[in-house]
This record gives structure tokens, sequence and C-alpha cells, in this order.
């Protein structure tokens, strides 16, 4: 079996997919996107297609090792983007060439479904507490929304008591038992970071995202490793190499890499074995489309350290389309009791609907996120 062509597709709302196509007619799919860097991430799966085309597309461990090494510079969120697609197909064409999911290739389940979060409230929180509840009736028991809007190193205790509001409000909404992760998105920085842990400390959440920017972790490691609230973070981190040192410094308590950001399923079922030896959770990023969570849930199943998957139905971002659209049948993530089943079928386990693809390539996006700026006309993260 022979690679002969690769394609990619920037589809809305925001979303890359990618079809590797093989001279035996079995074709993989892979979803290689940087939200906001579609044509960038294009632009590299076309400069490593030249490597791959004519290759064997079951050599996926050499294959993955060469597109990473033999370009002398390597990592980074578009490199390792490009990547994570194409290896994402890669297995997606091995399965279906066994008829077999992807996990059991991988040594076979450890657990047959796994519990989901919806996101609520959009990026500058509102209404969160109504939210709240519609997810939990809709069969979710935990759910995610951002905390801080913009924030500068030291801000006023208003900002601070707006979070907290949001946050005693879900609460009070869906009860004790409904988990409540709260993302900090890498808006605040360390003095701020400080005072929203201690102030959030009394509501039991999940877990706090992205307290500061991963690169500001070993600043603030000491508060870190000593909150009450379990610290998430990897959706900016890229390789195992990246995650080594957060891992080592023992501030994280769950990481969240991105199967579509940090190499796919080969880089990642390695990045959650090094996680596991520190006794540390992994809940994978995927605000992303269905190609994306089919290789989540396909790693989730054997990464005995997985306790809940992000996905993206209904999420703010998605406005021209939604998670399910590109899917011969969205069944695949009939979500039940909180939880989704993990995929059977061949390969990633979803049948992606070409013809509908290429009718929304078409219209395609140019996604780009918001720019921010403080009052006083300076920049703020988003």
């Amino acid at each position: 079996m022979k690679i002969t062509s690769l394609t990619t597709f920037a589809v809305p709302p925001r979303w890359l997919f990618l079809k590797i196509e093989t001279d035996t007619g079995l074709v993989g799919w892979g979803e290689p996107i940087l939200e906001g860097r579609a044509a960038s991430v294009a632009a590299v799966v076309d400069e490593l297609a030249d490597y791959l085309v004519g290759k064997d597309p079951r050599r996926i461990e050499d294959h993955w090792t060469v597109l990473y090494r033999s370009g002398f510079y390597r990592g980074g969120g578009i490199h390792m983007s490009a990547l994570a697609g194409i290896d994402q197909a890669l297995w997606d064409i091995a399965g279906k060439a066994h008829g077999a999911p992807v996990h059991e290739l991988l040594g076979g389940r450890v657990r047959d479904r796994i519990k989901v979060y919806s996101w609520i409230g959009g990026d500058r929180p509102a209404e969160t507490a109504a939210a709240a509840v519609e997810a939990v009736g809709r069969g979710f028991t935990a759910v995610k929304m951002n905390g801080p809007e913009e924030l500068q190193y030291l801000d006023t205790r208003d900002k601070v008591e707006r979070v907290v509001a949001n946050v005693a409000a879900v609460r009070e909404a869906v009860g004790p038992d409904v988990g409540i992760g709260v993302d900090f998105h890498g808006r605040v920085h360390r003095p701020m970071a400080r005072v929203l842990l201690d102030a959030l400390a009394p509501y039991h959440l999940m877990f706090v995202e992205e307290p500061v920017l991963s690169e500001h972790v070993g600043g603030i490691a000491d508060v870190l490793r000593a909150s009450a609230t379990p610290v998430a973070l990897g959706e900016r981190l890229y390789s195992r190499w990246d995650f080594r040192d957060v891992l080592a410094s023992g501030v994280v308590d769950v990481i969240q890499p991105d199967l579509s950001h940090a190499g796919g399923i080969t880089e990642v079922r390695k990045i959650a074995a090094m996680a596991e030896a520190y006794d540390v959770a992994v809940a994978p990023h995927c605000p992303l489309g269905p190609v994306a969570l089919a290789a989540c849930l396909q790693l989730d199943a054997v990464a005995y350290n997985a306790v809940i998957q992000e996905q993206s139905l209904g999420i703010h971002y998605n406005t021209s389309n939604d998670l399910l659209d590109y899917l011969v049948d969205p069944s695949v993530f009939a979500y039940s009791g909180g939880s989704v089943e993990i995929p059977r079928g061949p390969g990633l386990g979803i049948e992606v609907d070409e013809d509908y693809v290429r009718e929304r390539a078409a219209v395609g996006h140019r996604w780009r996120n918001p720019v921010w700026r403080h009052a006083d006309g300076s920049f703020a993260e988003w």
C-alpha cells in the first residue's frame, strides 16, 4: 500500500481537514489545525507531503520520526499541528486496513466510555448560570467556563468579584456534584492569579485551567503546588519535550495536550504515559471538529489516566457549522449520562461526509481570534 495524495480542506467555522489517499482505495482523515493559522498549517502539510507520497502509510512511527526530525528545525504550533493531522489520518488508514478501531491497534481499550463536559458562557462570561442549568438538563455532569476577561498585572477588586460572582452563581445553580472547570485562558499574570486562586477555592472547582501562561509556570510554582484546586494546562505545549519540565515541576494535576496540535495520537500517547508516571491526569484539549474528537477518543480509550474529554458541540465559536455537521452518522458521538462511548468502527471510528466537506470548503474560512486591549490601550491576552 502506498500513499498517493494529501488534500486539505478549510471548512467553517474554523477547521482544517486532511484526506490521505492510497493506491488501494483506503483513505484516512485527520484534522491538522492551529486555530487562526489554518492556511499556514495547510502549507506545512503540503511541504511534508513531498516525503510521504509513495510511502507505505502503515509505518506510522517511522513517518512521525522523519517528519519531526528531518527538517532540522522542529516543534512549535504550526509544525506540530501539521504533523498531528497527518498522524491521525495514518492511524485512520491503519485501522481501516485491519478492520479495527485504532484503540485495538494500541493494545485495546481500558474503558468503554469517557466523561465529557460542555462549554458555557462564551469568551466574556455571561448568563453562565442559566447555560449551566441548560447543559445539565442535556445530561452533562460537568461544564467549563471562562473566568476573567482582561486583567492587568495588578487589577481592581471589582474584576475579581465579577469572576467570583459568576462562578458562585453557577455553583448555586447546579449544586455541589456537577464539575465546574474555570479557564483563566492565560489571560492572568502571576499577581492576579494568586488572588483569583484563593478567591475561587471555596467553590470546589473541578480544575482551574491555564492559571498563567505555561512559560510563566515556573515563577508561580509554589502557589500552584499549594493550590487546593487542581491545576490544568497544556493546550499550548506541543511535544513530550514541552511537557517534560512541567510534569517534573509538580505544578500540574491535569495535562491538556491537544491531539491536533501536539503531534497527533502517536505523540500524545507518549505524553499521557509520561504524565501517568507523575500520577497526573489527562484531559485532552479539543474545542475543534469531529476528526479531532474521534482521535481524542481513541487516545482516551487506551490512556488509563484520561479523566474527561473536551468537545465543541454548541461552543461559542461554532457559528456557521457545528461538530456533527460533517459526519455521515452523527450518532457516533451520542452523549448519554454525561459521557460518550468510545467509537468502535474501523480507524478513527467515524465516517466523514466528503461531499459536504467539499461543499463547505468552497466557502472556507479566515477565522481569527479577537484582539483585546486594556483601558490604557495596551494589548490584553485573549
